[in-house]
């Protein structure tokens, strides 16, 4: 993204999102704040400024755990319940081979951050855990639409 003034290129970033809103190109989640650093080449604290402009104005809403969402649109269930859900998935048993970080990152757009915090809380409640070849598995299932074991 070209460089203009340092006080507006947030609002240049926060047009182009708005855009690409607009668009259809962006339906549900945003991008990660890593990967729309890296897109349009600006700080951090552009992004966050760029989000919180368009949070302001309405168009988007922020998800804890989850990230950032066109507003009224996507699951705004926290990662980890996202996560658990995979373990309710049909034919997963105890011992299945449980996504990398890369795996889930990509399938739930979030931010690797975010992932590790997931796993970790899933680890807690020993669903998951290290499993062969630095791996992890499943330990056990969860019941019904909470995160509990049996």
């Amino acid at each position: 993204m070209p460089q203009g003034s340092p006080r507006g290129t947030y609002l240049e970033v926060s047009e182009s999102l708005r855009e690409k809103i607009r668009k259809g190109k962006i339906t549900e989640a945003l991008p990660s704040q890593s990967a729309l650093v890296s897109e349009y080449s600006v700080s951090r604290s552009t992004i966050e400024r760029a989000l919180a402009a368009l949070r302001a104005e309405g168009v988007i809403e922020s998800v804890q755990g989850a990230g950032w969402f066109v507003a009224g649109t996507g699951d705004r269930r926290p990662l980890v319940e996202k996560a658990t859900d995979l373990l309710r998935a049909d034919g997963v048993r105890v011992g299945d081979r449980f996504p990398t970080e890369k795996e889930l990152c990509e399938r739930f757009g979030a931010s690797r951050t975010a992932v590790r915090s997931a796993i970790a809380q899933m680890e807690g409640q020993g669903l998951i855990g290290k499993g062969a070849a630095r791996g992890r598995e499943v330990r056990a299932l969860p019941v019904g639409r909470g995160t509990q074991t049996v």
